[in-house]
């Protein structure tokens, strides 16, 4: 990736923080902290990987992008409003009566949304049938799938692991936005898991770490992703739950808290507006 890209990504990105707290602020409910700790990584797959068309969401051979952890939405909604799957004004409905913006992703009301989401550890076993089914149907299509701290707690997930490692789904790629903090505390406080690179690899996978802020690092990350064959990968990306705005960092409190406009303020002035 250029220098030039990570500058424009980095732009965006920033711009996605200040828009996303001026959003939750302004609707008083959502998911601030796993949505700051994901902005650089689904800003940098929508805008520099996915290979998409929001005029044809139903493109044949199209990259897939699942957000498992579905409660991180808003930083889905701001991508893809600016990627231009419907209008940004629709931003301003987030988790309203009868918006297509529901405060969990669904496939049903969204356009270019794969998997509606909500209960933990579905995303990676759906990725894993789109997977396969692109390969039964030999394409080059990229299932992405971005997971959460608490939701690689699922037994699910590891169901869905051992049968992609069986099935050797190398156009598989995982993203764990590993924060260490899920909704009412630190992993470790409420199940720790131990050693997660581990015991992917103990289920057959090709693990990967990165810096998840750092937009170079997780580019990196992809495209060697991409040059493995005959398993499926995860990315392991250390990140920082509510990035961006201090009183917000590595705070389980702020999973989904409302914003005051003491901490509205607060939370701007620390991401200097829009510069």
């Amino acid at each position: 990736m250029t220098e030039e890209k990570v500058h424009e990504l980095k732009k965006l990105t920033h711009r996605f923080r200040n828009d996303l707290i001026d959003i939750l602020y302004e609707i008083q409910t959502g998911h601030p902290g796993g949505s700051l700790s994901a902005a650089e990584i689904v800003t940098t797959l929508y805008f520099d990987k996915l290979r998409v068309d929001p005029k044809n969401p139903k493109m044949e051979g199209r990259d897939r992008f699942i957000m498992s952890k579905g409660h991180a939405c808003p930083i889905l909604y701001l991508n893809m409003a600016e990627k231009g799957y419907f209008p940004k004004e629709d931003l301003k409905t987030l988790r309203q009566m009868d918006s297509h913006l529901q405060g969990h992703p669904c496939a049903h009301k969204t356009p270019g949304v794969e998997l509606s989401a909500g209960p933990l550890g579905l995303g990676l076993g759906a990725g894993l049938g789109m997977a396969l089914g692109e390969k039964m149907k030999k394409t080059d299509g990229y299932v992405y799938v971005l997971l959460g701290d608490g939701e690689v707690q699922e037994g699910g997930i590891w169901e869905a692991a051992m049968a992609a490692a069986k099935y050797k789904a190398d156009n598989l790629i995982a993203i764990l936005d590993h924060n260490g903090v899920q909704l009412d505390g630190t992993l470790e406080e409420i199940m720790c898991i131990g050693d997660i690179a581990g015991k992917f690899e103990a289920f057959g996978w090709e693990v990967l770490h990165c810096d998840g802020h750092d937009i170079a690092s997780f580019s990196s990350a992809v495209e060697e992703a991409k040059e493995t064959k005959g398993k499926p990968i995860v990315i392991i990306a250390k990140t920082v739950k509510g990035k961006g705005v201090s009183f917000m960092e590595g705070k389980n409190i702020w999973h989904g808290k409302p914003i005051s406009p003491e901490e509205y303020k607060a939370a701007k002035l620390e991401l200097g507006g829009e510069n």
